[in-house]
């Protein structure tokens, strides 16, 4: 059953999603959509189209909660993009955008996945199984990529020779 998402915006713009259940219950996406995320997202970057602050609280079946608050300039850029592409309403329009911002995130602290993007040209070019374990990868509690299980993925990979587990 998909998630219930209810999105209210306060007097400053800022939304606020309600989600009755957590990331690690999101669905998988196609890669050709995260892609298209990512591309639509960098395209936003360049072209300074920023976006509101948004919240996402996620509800636990024992009814705790979990929040995830962008309020970085780029995070809100991003996910601006996405709502704008498919929306942030539905769990899978949510799914591809939390997975985005995963991957970001995963890119800027895992220095063992630079084999994995290619920064030539102005622009930054991500291996084919990059995307597609990120699509499909489950997500952790607080919205984020389990490092250890995509590190291990990669490992065998030719010309990545500089991951290892």
């Amino acid at each position: 059953m998909p998630p219930r998402i209810e999105a209210n915006a306060a007097g400053d713009g800022t939304i606020t999603y309600r989600i009755d259940t957590m990331p690690t219950d999101l669905p998988p996406v196609l890669g050709r959509d995260l892609l298209r995320a990512w591309e639509q997202a960098r395209e936003a970057a360049r072209r300074a189209i920023w976006s509101v602050a948004r919240i996402f609280r996620f509800q636990a079946p024992d009814g705790t909660t979990t929040d995830l608050a962008l309020q970085d300039e780029d995070a809100r850029c991003w996910a601006g993009a996405v709502d704008r592409s498919l929306g942030i309403q539905t769990g899978y329009g949510l799914s591809v955008c939390l997975r985005l911002l995963a991957l970001v995130d995963l890119l800027a602290r895992a220095a063992w996945a630079t084999g994995l993007v290619d920064l030539q040209g102005g622009g930054a070019e991500l291996h084919p199984a990059l995307i597609r374990a990120a699509a499909e990868a489950p997500l952790t509690a607080d919205a984020r990529f389990d490092e250890a299980m995509l590190r291990a993925t990669f490992a065998h990979l030719p010309g990545c020779a500089g991951i290892r587990t």
